[in-house]
């Protein structure tokens, strides 16, 4: 005889979003060390990598769950279909195009800074981990890992 167990209690709010909110809660604080340091230092450079390194873990972790890519393992499945094939195009690329926009943006303001400039190794690091991000997406969409959980094999 099997006892019946109770229904689950809706998630509250920090165990749904509390991946998210952590992992900002960290780049603030990276953001907050970095405002304060010197970026010449040894410590002042380590918070600039660390902030551009948490800005991807940021958009990795919240873009994968309102974006889609086809074929790629990492990002979320569709809700459901257009009628439109333009729609669906876009729905299906969405996580590329998303990362590809917002890596423009990233890029133009780079050049627009003083590359040596205590905000400008920053963005360029920040432009360096959105291509990271975008190529991953782009080659988890046909490549594999031989025993990766990601991969279609």
């Amino acid at each position: 005889m099997t006892a019946k167990s109770a229904p689950r209690a809706k998630a509250g709010f920090l165990r749904q979003y509390g991946l998210s909110l952590t992992a900002i809660a960290i780049l603030l604080l990276w953001l907050a060390l970095y405002f304060v340091n010197d970026p010449q230092t040894h410590r002042g450079s380590y918070f600039g990598n660390a902030i551009a390194d948490w800005t991807g873990v940021v958009v990795t972790v919240i873009a994968t769950k309102y974006f889609y890519e086809v074929g790629s393992a990492e990002s979320r499945q569709p809700d459901h279909g257009f009628r439109s094939r333009l729609m669906e195009t876009l729905r299906d690329h969405s996580l590329s195009i998303f990362l590809g926009i917002t890596g423009g943006g990233w890029t133009i303001l780079y050049l627009k800074m003083d590359s040596e400039g205590k905000w400008g190794q920053v963005v360029g690091n920040i432009v360096s981990e959105w291509t990271q991000l975008l190529g991953l997406v782009l080659l988890t969409k046909r490549l594999i890992e031989r025993k990766s959980k990601e991969s279609k094999e």
